[in-house]
């Protein structure tokens, strides 16, 4: 009598398997990647993509603005962030905004003869990582020699950036960026 031995194989099960675990992955990797929003950087006040074509050229713009001037914040409580000897983390200063409404003053000082002539001003309070609370005005007017943005009303707590840009008639380009805390 012949008696004849079968023996049983797993892998056609394990090839399905690993296939079956391979998509149900992939679909959670896309679902979980597609409900986080991706928000555009704009850094310079700009798109990012702009930035990008054109920083050698801006750089050298804002040099040339630094030649001659400088943006200062006027009125504003600065807060240095003490070193914490547990952490690699510098000291750094940043401004301390408030809840509600919030006005900034902005001096251009001259750091020789040179003048400015009829620049375009623009603010720009944003969040790091979000456009969603930006608050944008395009065109800052002068007061009594001083460039003020009045009544940013901001609510949310956390970190925001300060960004002041001026345009010169000579295409000279000056920016000022600092960090800002509503606690």
């Amino acid at each position: 009598m012949t008696t004849t031995h079968k023996e049983k194989t797993y892998w056609p099960h394990m090839i399905v398997g690993f296939i079956f675990m391979a998509i149900v992955l992939g679909y959670w990797t896309i679902k979980s990647a597609s409900s986080m929003p991706v928000q555009e950087s704009n850094t310079y006040m700009q798109k990012y993509q702009l930035v990008d074509i054109n920083i050698n050229e801006m750089l050298a713009k804002k040099e040339a603005f630094n030649r001659d001037f400088t943006i200062e914040l006027l009125d504003k409580k600065s807060i240095v962030n003490e070193d914490n000897k547990h952490s690699n983390l510098k000291k750094f200063e940043y401004i301390e905004l408030t809840q509600g409404k919030n006005s900034f003053q902005f001096h251009i000082k001259s750091l020789g003869n040179a003048t400015l002539q009829e620049p375009k001003v623009s603010f720009l309070l944003t969040r790091p990582h979000t456009r969603e609370d930006d608050k944008y005005i395009q065109n800052v007017g002068l007061s009594n020699g001083n460039y003020s943005v009045d009544g940013v009303e901001i609510s949310k707590k956390g970190r925001y950036v300060i960004q002041f840009r001026v345009d010169t008639s000579d295409g000279r380009i000056g920016y000022f960026q600092k960090d800002a805390y509503l606690n």
